[in-house]
């Protein structure tokens, strides 16, 4: 049963009742005592049947469409329930462009599943709406939230590997992520739905922590992908090379894998850090006697971790309660498109960019990262 909120929480509404909806935000929206989700929208009956038994006093809807004319206009304000905050898109990617204007539209602040859209075009005109509305426009960028992944962070922070050089980020999923059985299981393969395949589901996670990692913004991709599944029109391998002013990113993303896991290591001037899904190795020089490191000139600190993450659980909901709470951090200071959007917007022109390599014989292709309509 939800928690009983305070008048000041925040009211949200959740549209998109699926995998990721219903076992990842949903859970975390009902143990907080500063939010309620007081509507519920699915195209899906059987989700939305769903939604009722978890969240009894909302108001269910078959469409975005009805959910904001209802809760965001006058028949909300004239019923005395007040009006809404915000909206929480977890639909298809296909969709979150048109709805996220349209919250926008309606005066609602959108917190937006990844990938924020399935085109640098519709990026950049959501992140102009956003500022010309005084909206916060707020992707969920999920991975910064895992806790191991916060431990990279810290120490990078306190400087004991020193500059950081080069980075390798390796995703191996021996499948797609699949849907609700309810509707469409495998939608994640399906274009016209995915907007892409690995690299459009997981490649915002590996390039927002390239940019954290690595203090920059990269200038130029080269990429390769294939489909070993040729039912589907979506690559499910997809490897790329990011090239930064101040070193390299290396990516793999599979869903041809034979295990589930995240290899990360981040290279730095005087150490490394090296993660296997909750493990993490910090081997750090402590004393140089001489420039070849193979004759035993270099003397190492090495350091194990188990940094419990919950990587199996693919809803991350764990993760999600610091990430919202910088999404109400957002709304407080009125910052409508912030640092987490821009860099939305960056993973967004790195996808597209790679595919265009791709299919062009791995040629580098160059990064801007200017927003039309916002950088103008």
């Amino acid at each position: 049963m939800s928690i009983q909120s305070p008048s000041s929480a925040l009211r949200g509404a959740l549209i998109g009742f699926g995998f990721i909806g219903g076992r990842g935000h949903a859970p975390a929206y009902l143990d907080r005592s500063d939010v309620t989700i007081v509507a519920v929208a699915d195209i899906c009956a059987e989700r939305r049947a769903a939604a009722a038994a978890l969240f009894p006093s909302a108001r269910i809807y078959d469409d975005y469409r009805a959910l904001l004319s209802s809760e965001s206009g006058s028949e909300s304000a004239s019923s005395g329930s007040g009006p809404l905050d915000f909206v929480d898109i977890a639909t298809p990617p296909c969709d979150h462009a048109t709805i996220a204007h349209a919250a926008l539209h309606a005066g609602l602040h959108v917190l937006c599943e990844k990938p924020l859209t399935t085109s640098l075009d519709d990026a950049a005109a959501i992140l102009a709406h956003a500022v010309s509305s005084k909206r916060v426009l707020f992707p969920c960028h999920n991975y910064k939230h895992a806790p191991v992944v916060k431990a990279i962070r810290a120490i990078i922070d306190r400087g004991e590997i020193g500059r950081v050089r080069s980075l390798t980020l390796n995703t191996y999923r021996n499948t797609h992520a699949k849907g609700v059985p309810e509707w469409k299981t495998h939608w994640r393969r399906e274009r016209r739905f995915s907007g892409g395949g690995i690299a459009m589901d997981h490649g915002s996670h590996t390039f927002y922590l390239t940019f954290d990692w690595l203090g920059a913004y990269p200038t130029a991709v080269t990429a390769k992908m294939s489909n070993l599944d040729p039912q589907y029109d979506t690559e499910d391998n997809f490897t790329c090379v990011l090239t930064f002013p101040n070193g390299l990113a290396h990516a793999h993303l599979t869903w041809t894998a034979g295990v589930r896991k995240v290899l990360y290591t981040v290279q730095g001037e005087h150490g490394a850090i090296t993660v296997a899904d909750d493990d993490l190795e910090l081997a750090v020089m402590v004393k140089t006697t001489g420039p070849d490191v193979a004759q035993g000139a270099v003397t190492w600190r090495t350091e194990k971790l188990s940094i419990a993450s919950h990587w199996m659980d693919a809803s991350h909901v764990s993760w999600f309660n610091s990430l919202f709470d910088q999404f109400k951090d957002a709304i407080a200071k009125d910052e409508f498109v912030g640092k987490e959007a821009r860099e939305a917007y960056r993973c967004i022109e790195i996808i597209a960019e790679a595919y265009r390599s791709a299919e062009d014989g791995c040629r580098e292709r160059p990064l801007h990262g200017k927003i039309a309509g916002v950088d103008d």
